[in-house]
């Protein structure tokens, strides 16, 4: 019996030094929208085109998104938030400084903690809306 997982598959995905889990915290729908949907753009993600995980509930606790982070999209757009968000990332070295560096394009960041393992990394960042960026889509 052959166990071992399609290439395409989510399983090996999730096992490659280019996933990054993001977590979003503290933060509204419109938010989280707006920080995953400029993810979404510039990296493959296990929810595709969906908006994050939503609940009943206006707030939930926590949003979560796979990206996989396997190139440097490059300087992107400035995206304005309507509050800070906290962004948790996780995964290989490499592919959580190019997300970081994303978002660090995207929205003025500081970084809150760190953590580093042998194979991964945790950076928590918080976030703030760019200056010179979109508003967000509950906004326009």
């Amino acid at each position: 019996m052959n166990d071992t997982p399609a290439p395409d598959s989510p399983a090996e995905q999730s096992g490659s030094p280019d996933q990054v889990q993001v977590v979003l915290g503290e933060c509204s729908a419109a938010d989280a929208d707006a920080v995953f949907g400029l993810l979404r753009t510039h990296y493959p993600s296990d929810r595709g085109d969906d908006a994050p995980h939503r609940t009943e509930q206006p707030r939930p606790e926590v949003w979560t998104g796979g990206f996989l982070a396997a190139h440097d999209p490059g300087p992107v757009r400035g995206v304005l938030l309507a509050d800070t968000v906290t962004a948790d990332l996780q995964g290989g070295p490499v592919a959580v400084n190019r997300l970081r560096a994303t978002l660090e394009s995207a929205f003025a960041t500081s970084v809150t903690g760190t953590v580093s393992g042998d194979q991964e990394v945790q950076v928590q960042l918080r976030l703030t809306g760019s200056e010179h960026g979109e508003p967000p889509l509950s906004q326009k």
